[in-house]
């Protein structure tokens, strides 16, 4: 019952609502308050701040929640290192990708299922920032994300690839003529960009203020699905990663051209520095070490 009561109290803390983290956790909400109450007892301390709603925790509540995941994670992690050593590993991976690279995790997966048939995936498009909060609260055990401007303290870092920028542009576009485009001539363009927050906007705001260009921005969004259809029906155009093209071909009706001067960034994995390391992200992270990634999705950057 007492890992029950961790897991309450973390689902708690993630939904800030009683009635949905009874839902995610498939009990009633009288039984989920009942077992933290219980939990409150036995630990001699208030965790939960209780009013008509939920009102956050208690300052000795919240050392209790930091506790909570950490114990949750090792359990895990002991659940794991028990189906490793039946030879194959078992369970969830549980992964978190920035939007443009979430398609790369694809390449991995089809090789993790073939050493590990039995692992289950839950893959989430995240921001970079959202990444690194959940993996430091055991959240997510993997994540696929930019590495240039990352605090590795306290992780776990694999670089991948560099990713290389390109004009994204309708097929129709008079640019889709063009073998190279240079950065300062997108001063002209009306763009559609992913929204300031993310990661991969600042990236490209990055590159802008490098090469003195200030943007024409129409439409900004969080959604690549978004992004591409406005840039194929709206008479819009985008800067985007070229593992866009490596990864599945041309999205339909648009082209990529090739931006000079070239701009690119390290994209990899990144996990919880732990001893032991958990078994399957770090299971992940040696097959993704043996592949060739930035072959498969750089060597022929530049068209």
């Amino acid at each position: 019952m007492f890992f029950r009561q961790l897991e309450y109290l973390v689902t708690l803390a993630r939904e800030r609502h009683f009635a949905r983290a009874a839902q995610r956790c498939h009990v009633s909400q009288p039984a989920l308050s009942m077992a933290i109450r219980h939990l409150e007892e036995e630990l001699g301390v208030t965790i939960v701040q209780r009013g008509h709603r939920f009102l956050g925790f208690t300052p000795e509540g919240e050392r209790i929640l930091a506790w909570a995941r950490h114990s949750l994670a090792a359990l895990s992690g002991l659940r794991q290192e028990a189906s490793a050593a039946q030879t194959h590993l078992t369970g969830l991976l549980r992964v978190g990708a920035v939007p443009t690279a979430a398609g790369v995790m694809a390449l991995l997966t089809g090789v993790l299922r073939e050493a590990h048939p039995d692992l289950a995936y839950g893959i989430q498009s995240l921001s970079s920032n959202e990444i690194l909060r959940r993996i430091s609260e055991y959240e997510l055990d993997l994540g696929l994300m930019y590495l240039d401007d990352v605090d590795a303290v306290g992780y776990r870092v694999l670089p991948l690839y560099r990713e290389h920028y390109m004009l994204l542009a309708a097929a129709t576009a008079p640019e889709a003529e063009l073998d190279v485009v240079r950065w300062k001539d997108l001063a002209q363009l009306p763009l559609c960009l992913l929204t300031p927050n993310m990661q991969n906007r600042q990236i490209v705001n990055s590159a802008f203020r490098r090469e003195s260009v200030t943007p024409y921005v129409v439409v900004e969004t969080d959604s690549m699905s978004a992004l591409l259809a406005h840039v194929r029906h709206a008479g819009l155009y985008s800067v985007a990663p070229r593992s866009l093209l490596d990864v599945s071909g041309p999205p339909p009706g648009l082209v990529m051209r090739p931006l000079e001067p070239a701009f690119t960034r390290s994209v990899g994995l990144i996990a919880l520095a732990q001893e032991p390391p958990a078994p399957l992200p770090a299971a992940a992270m040696a097959i993704a070490a043996s592949l060739d990634l930035a072959s498969r999705l750089t060597a022929d950057a530049d068209g």
